[in-house]
């Protein structure tokens, strides 16, 4: 989801490569709508005679040529047989029929993906093989080109077949086949770390295939390892020094140990490579409750480097060559300096309801245009939520996502909005709530800030009462302080005069459970207060509105602002832009 760290292309290759893909995309495109996967190579044997061979061998040809919607990274005629070489082979015949289904199962996705949504970082779907690919751009010879993995360049891209995209490429794609763990191991740099590791059982715990692992939530895992070389520049040049300052126990095994819980701290849980840490503000450790924050500055991705009551903590780097290692069960990055475990104290957390995963890949329309969701299309989304489903009701009047529409959107965070419409008690066609995923929330008390555009359909209204809950559980529990947000109702306009000049009284203002949040402050653009959120542990949570008066079609979300209790409440404020307006 957006939140106060930008979400931002790496690089100005970053955005030569979108530029690229989208105008390749119209060239491409259409190319040949009719022939799926299989006979388009057939057709163009030319480029690919000895990948349709490999379909042959591996009994998936059929399988390609029948519906679906896919993407294939297709190498050509040319990669394949410096990949044969390199195997000391002669012939795609002289390599197992197991071995390249296993090939072609790593080069396809279940997903139609154009190079317009590739962005640096993994794509956002896993490959048949079971591991992500990556994309990103750079620059060689004066050219840039779109890369996949950092091993092979896209050549042609987006043809366009009947079930799906292929993109084809100059060389094979290889699998990661080293666990992090193994990863870690592999690399002399970090032979304490790896002794460390050892010692305290989690070597195993980061050595198990994404197969073979029975806990969901750690299929996939980050670790940021340190180095002899960090680890020595903290004075530390052993595991036993390492052992000795950390260890609270003698048993480094146990949970609480200390040097167990500093391990923890530098492992997170899923796959995210840099592209994914930024688009977080924090991020959840194997350390029970602790978190690591992340920003971006410039090209540089800082983690742990934080202002708090005005004081500023420094943080540390991942190393950008030395980092986004991809493993067969996670990724390993390297940072710029040894780190203690930080204890964090709650800390403001915006996010745009727009920018939910769903929406982020439907580049056709995020931030271009409007889009309509089916009943059934909102019922599949992973970060928001509807009633009316688990009673075997289709609320079709279900999300709408409005862009750059004049008056509701174009005077909101990125310009757009989500529409939901509600009914108090819910109807056949109508959800009675919606509820949000949070991004992650540090244990504490806040104010929670619904942000609006306030717009009435024919005389109706909607008043909704906000509920929350940890994530990972179905009880929801009222807010204290509990205010009513009506999606009618605009900011009570309290002014004041001061040198002369009339203001808004944005303090009085505030007392009544209204503020602004955007650089315009017309009426109808507001912050509403919905209540106070005492949360227990560090966590994400989802956050419900329910309807209980009324009900239309027209209720506009914007952002939702969770601020601590004792923070400012007003600033800052955004420009359209998501650019931050800090207090005068």
């Amino acid at each position: 989801m957006k939140q106060n760290v930008k979400i931002v292309l790496l690089g100005l290759c970053s955005l030569f490569m979108c530029l690229w893909a989208c105008r390749k995309d119209s060239v491409v495109q259409g190319t040949s709508n009719v022939v799926n996967m299989t006979q388009y190579l057939s057709d163009h044997p030319d480029q690919f005679s000895e990948l349709s061979k490999i379909l042959e061998i591996s009994e998936t040809a059929s399988f390609l040529n029948a519906y679906g919607s896919y993407t294939l990274f297709a190498p050509t005629n040319e990669a394949i047989k410096a990949y044969l070489q390199s195997k000391g082979k002669s012939a795609v015949g002289d390599i197992a029929a197991a071995d390249w289904k296993s090939f072609i199962r790593l080069h396809l996705l279940e997903d139609s993906i154009p190079t317009s949504r590739f962005t640096d970082g993994k794509l956002f779907d896993l490959t048949m093989y079971g591991q992500y690919l990556t994309t990103s751009s750079e620059l060689i010879s004066g050219v840039t080109k779109i890369r996949i993995n950092r091993q092979a360049s896209v050549i042609q891209p987006n043809i366009s077949v009947g079930n799906g995209l292929i993109h084809s490429i100059d060389h094979v794609l290889t699998p990661a086949t080293l666990t992090v763990a193994q990863t870690i191991a592999a690399n002399p740099d970090y032979s304490i770390f790896t002794e460390a590791l050892r010692e305290s059982g989690l070597f195993d715990k980061l050595n198990i295939l994404p197969a073979n692992n029975p806990d969901e939530k750690q299929k996939f895992l980050t670790v940021i390892p340190e180095s002899n070389a960090t680890l020595a520049a903290a004075g530390i040049n052993s595991y036993a020094a390492l052992k000795a300052k950390y260890s609270t126990t003698g048993n480094v095994t146990q949970p609480t140990d200390g040097l167990q819980l500093f391990l923890n701290y530098h492992i997170l849980y899923d796959a995210k490579y840099l592209a994914d840490i930024i688009t977080a503000s924090a991020h959840n450790t194997l350390a029970p409750l602790e978190v690591l924050t992340s920003k971006l500055s410039g090209e540089t991705v800082l983690m742990n480097d934080d202002t708090f009551n005005g004081i500023y903590e420094p943080g540390f780097s991942l190393l950008r060559g030395k980092s986004d290692i991809t493993a067969s069960n996670g990724v390993v990055h390297q940072p710029s300096a040894h780190f203690d475990i930080k204890v964090r104290a709650p800390f403001r957390v915006d996010f745009d309801v727009c920018a939910f995963p769903e929406m982020l890949k439907n580049t056709q329309y995020y931030k271009k245009n409007n889009y309509f969701f089916t009943g059934d299309e909102a019922a599949a989304l992973t970060e928001i939520k509807f009633s009316g489903r688990e009673e075997g009701k289709d609320p079709t009047k279900s999300l709408i996502y409005r862009y750059g529409s004049a008056g509701t959107s174009t005077n909101s965070y990125n310009k757009d909005i989500l529409v939901i419409p509600l009914a108090t008690g819910g109807t056949s066609n109508t959800a009675e709530w919606v509820e949000f995923r949070t991004p992650l929330l540090i244990k504490g008390k806040y104010k929670i800030w619904v942000c609006i555009y306030a717009q009435a359909e024919s005389n109706t209204t909607t008043e909704v009462q906000a509920s929350i809950g940890l994530d990972g559980t179905t009880d929801r529990a009222a807010l204290s302080n509990s205010r009513i947000l009506n999606f009618t109702v605009k900011r009570p306009g309290i002014n004041k005069v001061v040198n002369g000049v009339t203001v808004i009284d944005a303090d009085a203002e505030e007392a009544v459970g209204f503020k602004t949040y955007m650089l315009n402050t017309a009426g109808a653009q507001i912050g509403k207060l919905v209540g106070i959120a005492d949360l227990p542990q560090t966590g994400r949570y989802w956050l419900r509105l329910k309807a209980i008066n009324g009900s239309q079609a027209t209720n506009n979300v914007d952002m939702i602002h969770i601020i601590p209790v004792n923070d400012d409440q007003q600033y800052w404020k955004y420009n359209v832009d998501g650019s931050k307006i800090l207090r005068p």
